[in-house]
This record gives structure tokens, sequence and C-alpha cells, in this order.
């Protein structure tokens, strides 16, 4: 990438209000760099607290956070000067300003504002994006891969907020009994993983193989959860072997570790938030990758240099280098020139590990740690231990 990118600020995202997609789509900018989210108040006070509350251990585990935005008139969208691209609810990316107004007027003629929840008529989404005049303006976290695998965990035993209507709560106890959810405190929602099989007319056309929904409610269960992870991080199609898996899940667990003690040591409830897990899909470049990060890495220390802070969507570091990937450790970084060129400090993208998604997401005080959601991550840490070849 030529130059720096251009990220507005949290300010200038709420004074452009632009037009965001509250049913049919998603809002990013043209290098894929930002991911907006259609939201709810909730999702965006949760982000706040984190900013400005005193939360910000959180802000290590989440998607980096650049502010809000509200649904409104394409007419009234300065198009020019601060959309640059939008994907429609076809998956096509629209970059022209006439493509764009036209796509954002669909997404607004089917878009309504937040209502407050009805406590006695409940209907599923069936998977349908809600329906918001809200968004929130996140780092895309799969952006920099060359072929990004990617893994949804949705946490927790019990799944509804306490104001949730009855039925729903009676359909999410289903699920959870009938899935993992119920003794380990996780599902696995859907996961693409790059050649995910030897055999080429499962792959879609970009050469994944896409696990949906289902495949966490009707084929995981407690026999064969652990080999449903081992489908996602093991791969010989790809080139992702049996040493470089291994360092993949040994970085996982140390992230893991940080978001258990994170969780913790908080009180908060959160009730069907998820673990993202981003690994390079691609067994060629994830070497590469690796062996990249480790020279720059040992150059640097040997030349008594500081390396920068690398992006939230890299590698957490605590100098170990048994998993073959260096990793340091972040108080490193102080003393570093906040001037120098990014494209030149950025190291290449390995994998990442993120909670999101908090709709129903509140800090308690009072309350104590969230076990519910707890229950998952100490469930996942001893998954990926195994599959990483560590011994408790």
């Amino acid at each position: 990438m030529g130059g720096k990118k251009r990220i507005p600020t949290p300010d200038q995202l709420r004074d452009y209000n632009y037009a965001v997609a509250g049913h049919a789509g998603t809002l990013c900018d043209a290098d894929g760099e930002l991911f907006i989210k259609p939201c709810t108040q909730t999702e965006i006070d949760f982000y706040q607290a984190v900013e400005t509350q005193g939360f910000r251990a959180f802000a290590d585990i989440m998607p980096i956070y650049m502010g809000e935005l509200r649904l409104s008139n394409p007419e009234e969208v300065p198009l020019d000067d601060a959309l640059m691209g939008v994907i429609a609810g076809n998956g096509d990316f629209k970059t022209s300003k006439e493509q764009i107004a036209a796509t954002i007027a669909e997404h607004v003629a089917k878009a309504t504002p937040d209502t407050a929840s009805d406590q006695t008529t409940w209907v599923p989404t069936q998977g349908k994006k809600i329906k918001t005049d809200k968004s929130v303006v996140l780092e895309n976290a799969s952006f920099g891969y060359k072929k990004a695998n990617i893994l949804d965990v949705k946490l927790g035993v019990r799944l509804w907020a306490d104001d949730a209507p009855a039925e729903k709560k009676k359909r999410f106890d289903t699920i959870t009994s009938q899935t993992t959810h119920g003794n380990l405190g996780f599902r696995i929602s859907g996961m693409r993983v790059y050649q995910g099989s030897e055999d080429e007319s499962t792959w879609d056309e970009e050469g994944y193989q896409i696990y949906d929904k289902d495949f966490g409610r009707l084929t995981v269960n407690e026999d064969n959860v652990v080999d449903a992870f081992r489908k996602f991080i093991f791969n010989k199609a790809a080139g992702v072997d049996q040493d470089l898996g291994r360092a993949v899940c040994s970085a996982f667990v140390r992230d893991l570790q940080r978001v258990e003690q994170v969780l913790a040591s908080h009180e908060t409830r959160m009730y069907s938030s998820s673990l993202l897990f981003i690994f390079e899909g691609d067994g060629d470049a994830l070497a590469s990758a690796i062996e990249k990060n480790n020279e720059i890495i040992e150059r640097d220390s040997a030349e008594a240099y500081t390396c920068p802070p690398v992006s939230r969507t890299n590698m957490r570091l605590d100098n170990r280098m048994d998993s073959g990937i260096v990793l340091e450790d972040e108080d490193d970084y102080e003393d570093v020139d906040e001037d120098e060129d990014e494209d030149d400090l950025q190291l290449p993208q390995i994998y990442t590990l993120k909670l999101i998604d908090f709709a129903h997401a509140n800090f308690t005080p009072g309350l104590g740690p969230d076990e519910n959601i707890l229950t998952g991550v100490r469930s996942l840490l001893r998954i990926f231990k195994e599959l990483a070849g560590e011994d408790d």
C-alpha cells in the first residue's frame, strides 16, 4: 500500500453522519481497513465505556473503536469527502458516487430506527441483520491477510439477557441444551477455511470451504469438538502443516489467557458475545510472515532498536519463541518515534483474536466477573492447548 491510509477521527465520523446500512449490508472504506457495523445503542455505550470510563484493558481484546455513525438520507451525506465505498446487499462493492447513493437509498428504505424490545412478541431474525439507524466504526480485523481463515465462536452457557422476551429465552435455552453451549460454554457459529479440503468441489469461488451456523448446531458435539477446531487450523491442502498449526495454536493460547485475565478482573455481563479467531490460511504466506516477523525482531534487537507497537490485528507479545513466533512485551515500545512510516514498521499479519458483539453487554459493578462467558473461554483454552501440544 502506497502512503498512509486516510482514517477519519471519531469526531470526524460523527460529523460526517454517514448513511449506513441498517438491514441489507455494511459500509467500509475502499481499502477494506474499516468495518462499519449496524448496532444497538447498548453496543455503542459499551465501546464508549471502554474508551472513557477506565476499562482500557478491554481495548486490547476488542476491535479498535473509531466512532459511531447514524443512518440518514443519502442526499445529506457528503459522499465526495467522506464515503469511499459501500457493500451492497448482494455483496457487490460500490465505489462511484452514483452507485453509493443508490445503494444507500436502498438501505435507508429497508432500515428503521431501534424501538424498545417487545416483551410479549419476539420473532427470530433468522440470521438477518438488525434494523437500526446506528452503527459503530471499527478496525476490520481481517484486513491485511492473503487468505484469512476466520472462525466465530459464540460464548456463554446462557445466551439471553435479563430483558429478553420469554419466547427468546425459551428458544435460546433450547439451543444451549442441544449444543456445546450447555457443558462447554461456547458454540462454533461458523468458519471459513482456505482450501479446507483436498476435494476442490467443496470450495467456493475464492477457494474457501465454508462451515455455516448449522455446522456448530447440528454437527459439532462434545465428542468431536476438538476435531472441528483441528479442521480450522491444520490444513494439508493449503500448506498449513503440523508445525505451523501448532505455532498458531500456541499463539491463540497466549491471547486466550489474556482474554481470560481481562474478563476475570472486570465485572461485566455479556450475552451472545463471540470470540473471532483469524489467521493466515495460506501455508506459504503464513511461514513467510512468521519468518519475516522473526527477522525484524531479531534485527532490531541486535541493533538495540525497539520495534514499535504492532497493530492490534497482529500478535500479542510476551518474549517467547517456543511456538516459532517471536513475541515481545508492549512495554518495550514506549520510546518509539510515532512519526515513523507505519508502512515500513508494520509486521506481517499472522493471527488475530478479538472479543466481539456487545449488543447485550454491560459493565456491572458489584456483580463480580462474568462466569457465564468465562466458562467458554476456559473451555477454548483447554482445546487450543491440546492442539498446540502443550501440557497443562
